[in-house]
């Protein structure tokens, strides 16, 4: 049986956790969230690729090219959830499984992070739950 893999991809800012209102996102560095996938890949037996950019363009390549490479996506489009109508139509078009995660409940913070435009083409959305979202976005991709 060939290994499961996933790409993990954050948007906008999301490197800047710890430093970036930590009140709001906690105070977990990047770094700890890439040991948090890493680790529970292990746990899982699936590989994972992590990837951060801050150009909703580099997201969009990296979407595209998961295709036919990946059986699935966790994103944290940051930004890009309430406005990103092309990584929207990368997620379509590749047709993978996507997860989409939030560290914060944007459903608590202002009204225009309420609404994503990014969740419908993703199989399901996680949010409020920090860090720990993207093991559980991991896990259930993995038992898909």
């Amino acid at each position: 049986m060939t290994m499961k893999k996933f790409l993990v991809l954050n948007g906008p800012n999301i490197n800047m956790l710890g430093i970036r209102e930590p009140g709001v996102y906690g105070n977990g560095s990047y770094q700890d969230l890439e040991d948090l996938v890493r680790k529970t890949a292990r746990e899982l037996k699936v590989k994972v690729t992590l990837q951060q950019s801050n150009s909703e363009g580099q997201l969009v390549t990296w979407i595209q090219e998961a295709y036919g490479k990946y059986d699935g996506i966790v994103i944290n489009p940051a930004a890009y959830t309430h406005y990103s109508i092309a990584i929207l139509d990368a997620l379509k078009a590749v047709k993978l499984p996507a997860i989409e995660v939030h560290i914060s409940n944007v459903h608590q913070r202002e009204e225009f992070r309420h609404h994503s435009v990014t969740a419908p083409a993703c199989v399901g959305q996680i949010v409020g739950l920090g860090l720990t979202g993207y093991a559980l976005a991991l896990r259930y991709l993995a038992a898909r």
